[in-house]
This record gives structure tokens, sequence and C-alpha cells, in this order.
């Protein structure tokens, strides 16, 4: 009884090539995000001296087989660092550029829900009720006139960068997630 409890213990604690390959690849895959990164950001992690000059390196290498061989020794020595921070960084980065991009996309449904309903104005003027309504009116107006006649679309962008002053970037969920079947 005891002998098998031995040898299960030894089954779980032994590690199979496969896991080990697959761990070692995805502190590469890290490791591939942290070389492109520009020298500020890369700033921003405590790195050894050896992994952020095997970093540097890498970006400035060109030849494809040299660059590849690099990146696995920015991977090997990734290995020896603690790698929750470098994720946990990461992630952050990626969250507030996806954050920001829906922000975006909110706004150009705003100004497209805009210039197709007449309607919109009352509805945007309630969520938001701190917005230059008649700026904003103007420019739509404005827009219409520069489509029909095939001119600029400086209203056009102008009625975005102002529908980007009125709308918080912080609620862009609770309106995304409102009106994404309304527009």
């Amino acid at each position: 009884m005891q002998n098998d409890l031995n040898n299960n213990l030894e089954q779980d604690l032994r590690i199979s090539k496969t896991r080990i390959k697959q761990e070692m690849y995805a502190l590469q895959k890290i490791g591939e995000r942290l070389i492109k990164l520009n020298p500020k950001q890369l700033a921003k992690f405590c790195l050894p001296e050896t992994l952020k000059d095997a970093i540097i390196e890498a970006n400035q290498i060109r030849k494809h087989e040299a660059r590849r061989r690099q990146i696995q020794f920015v991977g090997k020595l990734m290995r020896e660092v603690d790698v929750g921070p470098i994720q946990k960084r990461l992630s952050t980065w990626d969250g507030v550029s996806l954050q920001h991009i829906a922000w975006i996309h909110l706004v150009e449904r705003w100004r497209n829900y805009l210039l197709k309903d007449k309607h919109a104005f009352a509805e945007f003027g309630r969520q938001y009720p701190t917005a230059d309504l008649q700026r904003i009116r103007t420019l739509t107006r404005n827009a219409h006139k520069e489509s029909l006649s095939k001119k600029s679309l400086k209203s056009f962008r102008a009625l975005f960068h102002e529908l980007q002053t009125s709308i918080p970037e912080t609620s862009e969920q609770n309106e995304q997630s409102r009106y994404t079947n309304e527009f």
C-alpha cells in the first residue's frame, strides 16, 4: 500500500517532456513580446542585465536564423526570472489598449448613429449631459453637406474629435453593452 502511494507521488512529481517544452515555449513567447517593446517600455521591467542585453541585441539582429537563435537564448534566460510580474504588466498594457480601442469604436458608432438618425441627439444628450450638443449638431449638419457635395471631410473628422471630448473613455463598457444592437 505504501509502495503504491510512493509510486503515485513519483509519477505526479515527474513532468513530461512535452510539458517542459510547452513551458519553455511559453517563456520564449514572453521573451518575444519583450523584444517588441521600445526601450522606454523595457526600462519599466526589473530585468537582469544579461536578459536586457540579450533583448537589445535581438532587436538589432535582422537575419532570420540569427534572430531565431537569439530569441531562443532570450527564452533560456527567461527561465531564471520570475515571470509573474512581467506577465502582469504585459496583460495590463494589453487591457488598456483593448479598452482604448473599444472606446474608439464606441465614438465611431455614436458618430454614425448621429449622422443617420435625427432622434439620436436626444439620446446622446441624455447619456452625456455635459456635451456641447449645439456644436455637435452643427458639425453633423456640416458633415451631411460635405458628403452630398463630395467636399473634404473636415466636419466629419471634427465631429469625431468633438465626440471624443464628450464621451469619457471610462464609460465605454457600459455604453457598448447597452447600445451594441442599436447602432
